[in-house]
């Protein structure tokens, strides 16, 4: 039967080992249903040339059909892909795969054609019958130049790797929950939707030669219509101008499709080299790779964290893409023998049906890690390139920035990032001595390995803030981590993780310094999570913040986390609304954080906060009881325990709690004083007298030092409150309310129990009604901007 197509021997070439199909001839009846199928599906007759017998083993020992090339002449490749197959020296691997797919890539439709959808596929469409080596499935990604997608005919379970059958004793026991019947009817489609493919380029390559073949007009006939092309001239092209003024008017206002935003995930890349040790290799160039694409401001690239839960999953790339809220998805897998190392690295569409637009294989010796820096570089620079994204000069010195020339100093480095990826954040709420044991331990190994670095290269700056952050997380050396971050800004000023840990030194010192710091990182790194983060941080926490940017710098680190630190982001965002006194809204985002981590203590206490604010303290109260019988070691809730039996009046149990938050170490200053008022009301005056007095000294030298921070003028005023020292009450009320921007928490301050004695006189009710009318003044503020980007 010949092929559908002039020229093609057959439709459809079968090719197989024939080992595959000698235990239960299931090649044969596959073949048999997947004819029917085709009957089923084509109103044409499909031909498909398959062999009973093919020719198999070593080349040496078969001589090779001279009429193979004529069979091979055909629209479709299917190769039975199993753990035989993928063998060099077989004659189905070199004599049909191989020859196919330089045969197919010189024809006229070539090998990769584009769909009715638009989409591309390729004319070798793989059935895969067992899991492969990976080694096996190097080789055939290699040949295609491109990820192994096949169909899948396999049935798995624990110890169970074999193809699936047509009638399956347990369906419901295999793991890849697929049918037989299901995976034929693929084959079939798959067939089809290329087969109309190739017939949709046959008919655009016929209209374009049958335009060629028109005959041509001879010298009279050109001299007849001359006259009239000059005559409208003008006319037509107004005509054209007027066309094209129209469609550009209509594509621009009216039909425009909305440009594919350049939402990038890069995937944990595969490690394909047997020992486990060169991970860290790997998982090094996924990681420069991922940051240098971060360096772009046209891209926006999601955090190493939020694709490091994908390292073994089985979801497929649109799954992915679909979780991450992201358009395009690169994956790759490196291998590392010696001192070579290959990578292949490919971009793939996922929005809308998955298309793999750009793949690329390197293969380099790494004696000198230049060579690793200039692939990272490079893969960067072709993506950008693949998806029209532009890049700054300024950006690409970045891209191409070599921060060591030293192998052992590279590899030193990458160790400690490894172990310092094991760090997991630990709120000084928590009491969890393992987790705390945990950290030590890999935040030691760490500082081994970046130091360990240094001795191999002085100069290398990332190393430098390797360490900085290790100081800087356990709160150990704070002034040492500064200097290390100078050290390594010194050798590269380009480091945007330097400016970052410097921002978190001066957000409470200088916070002017700190939003610089920031700025800066963000600079150089504007798909930093972290900058955004603190830096939304830093307008919510300090004095005369703006809850504005607060949430736009959250909401930037939201759209490029969603690792484990999202839930944090969130949890932050749902405080925002509530510092701007957006109260439901804060607790739907708060639900949102309950679904992330499931943490229903932090959920609690949040919503408690919420009704305190609101005056609704029983209310506030039930739900801090519930938190502590969920886990009664959270010193937080100890704290928010405390507080609202403050505000209920219950003085005896208020100074227990004080007592209790204040001994495990929360000495911070609002503890403090409440300890003192606590003190005061249950009649120890002496025990009272000394904290306050202790309180006012500090504030005084912090205001000395820094002439704007409000929130101690508020602490001094309400200590003189207590004293009954009026006119010192309002000196330092007068000051606080100088703060043009206030959050809802700061309203909810003049509330406090310290400021009975004058909370009922004018000159305090002035002062309330003042600061009231500001933070309506911004309450609006935030409103207009939340209901212009769709927030409320």
């Amino acid at each position: 039967m010949a092929s559908l197509f002039p020229g093609y021997k057959y439709d459809i070439f079968i090719s197989y080992r024939q080992k595959d199909n000698e235990y239960d001839g299931w090649v044969t009846e596959f073949v048999n249903n997947l004819k029917r199928e085709l009957h089923a599906t084509f109103k044409e007759e499909i031909s498909v040339y398959f062999d009973a017998n093919p020719q198999d083993g070593l080349l040496e020992t078969h001589i090779v059909d001279e009429s193979l090339s004529k069979k091979l002449r055909c629209l479709i490749f299917i190769p039975v892909i199993s753990q035989t197959y993928c063998d060099p020296k077989s004659f189905a691997w070199q004599h049909e795969f191989c020859a196919f797919d330089e045969l197919a890539k010189g024809d006229r439709f070539g090998r990769d054609i584009r769909l009715a959808g638009g989409d591309v596929a390729s004319r070798i469409l793989p059935v895969k019958i067992r899991d492969l080596d990976t080694e096996d499935k190097l080789l055939l990604e290699n040949e295609i130049g491109g990820v192994l997608r096949s169909i899948e005919f396999i049935y798995k379970s624990a110890g169970v790797n074999r193809p699936l059958r047509a009638n399956e004793d347990h369906p419901q026991d295999n793991l890849n929950k697929t049918y037989y019947r299901d995976q034929i009817n693929k084959v079939a489609n798959a067939i089809k939707e290329i087969i109309n493919g190739l017939k949709h380029k046959e008919e655009t390559q016929v209209e374009v030669l049958s335009e060629e073949q028109k005959p041509q007009p001879t010298s009279r006939t050109k001299e007849k219509v001359r006259w009239k092309n000059k005559k409208n001239v003008a006319v037509a092209l107004t005509i054209v101008l007027t066309l094209f003024i129209g469609i550009w008017l209509l594509n621009r206002f009216v039909f425009r499709e909305k440009e594919i935003e350049k939402s990038i995930a890069v995937l944990p890349f595969r490690n394909d080299t047997p020992v486990d040790s060169n991970k860290h290799f790997i998982d090094g160039i996924m990681e420069e790779a991922l940051m240098n694409l971060q360096a772009i401001k046209d891209l926006r690239v999601l955090s190493r964290t939020s694709v490091e839960q994908y390292r073994s999953t089985t979801k497929s790339i649109p799954e992915i893409a679909r979780e991450l809220g992201v358009n395009y998805i690169v994956e790759g897998s490196g291998q590392k023998v010696g001192k070579n190392f290959r990578l292949r690295v490919q971009l793939i569409r996922a929005k809308g049906k998955e298309d793999h637009i750009w793949a690329k294989s390197f293969e380099q010796e790494i004696q000198n890690p230049d060579n690793v820096f200039i692939i990272q570089s490079e893969i960067a620079q072709e993506i950008a390139k693949e998806l029209q994204a532009s890049i700054t000069p300024e950006e690409k010195l970045l891209i191409d920035k070599i921060p060591t020339s030293n192998l052992d100093a590279l590899y030193s480095y990458q160790r400690g990032k490894e172990e310092l990826s094991k760090y997991t954040p630990l709120s000084t709420n928590r009491l969890n001595t393992q987790i705390q044991i945990n950290n030590r331990q890999a935040l030691g190994r760490a500082y081994r390995h970046f130091n360990k670095a240094l001795e191999y290269d002085t100069t290398f700056a990332l190393a430098y803030t390797g360490i900085a952050r290790i100081f800087q997380t356990v709160n150990y050396k704070p002034d040492t981590a500064l200097f290390l971050c100078g050290k390594a800004l010194s050798y590269d000023k380009q480091l945007f993780e330097a400016h970052i840990l410097r921002g978190n030194y001066y957000i409470w010192i200088n916070p002017i310094r700190a939003a610089e710091e920031y700025d800066m990182a963000i600079r150089i790194n504007p798909n930093s999570w972290e900058a955004c983060y603190r830096k939304g941080l830093l307008y919510m926490t300090v004095n005369n913040y703006d809850l504005i940017k607060a949430f736009e710098n959250l909401q930037k680190a939201a759209s490029v986390n969603r690792g484990s630190e999202l839930a944090d982001i969130k949890y932050d965002i749902a405080r925002a609304y509530r510092h701007a006194g957006f109260y439901e809204k804060s607790k739907e985002v708060a639900l949102e954080v309950l679904r992330l981590d499931g943490d229903s203590i932090r959920y609690f206490s949040h919503i408690a906060a919420a009704e305190n604010y609101l005056g609704n303290y029983e209310k506030a109260y039930e739900l801090e009881k519930k938190a502590y019988t969920i886990d009664s070691t959270n010193i937080r809730i100890w704290q928010n325990l405390a507080e609202t039996y403050t505000t209920m009046d219950n003085w005896e149990e208020s100074l227990k709690w004080w007592k209790k938050c204040v001994e495990s170490g929360q000495t911070a200053s609002q503890n403090y004083f409440n300890l003192g008022l606590a003190y005061l009301k249950n009649g120890y005056k002496k025990e009272a007298e000394d904290i306050f007095n202790e309180i006012i000294k500090s504030n005084e030298n912090w205001i000395k030092s820094n002439p704007q921070a409000y929130i101690g003028y508020y602490e001094l005023a309400r200590i003189y409150a207590i004293k009954g020292d009026k006119e010192k009450a309002y000196e330092s009320l007068r000051h606080f309310s100088q703060i043009q921007k206030f959050a809802s928490y700061e309203l909810a301050h003049l509330r406090s129990k310290s400021f009975d004695k004058i909370s009922s006189e004018p000159e305090f009710k002035e002062i309330a009604n003042e600061m009231e009318a500001k933070f309506q003044v911004i309450h609006e503020r935030v409103r207009k901007w939340l209901e212009e980007n769709n927030m409320l």
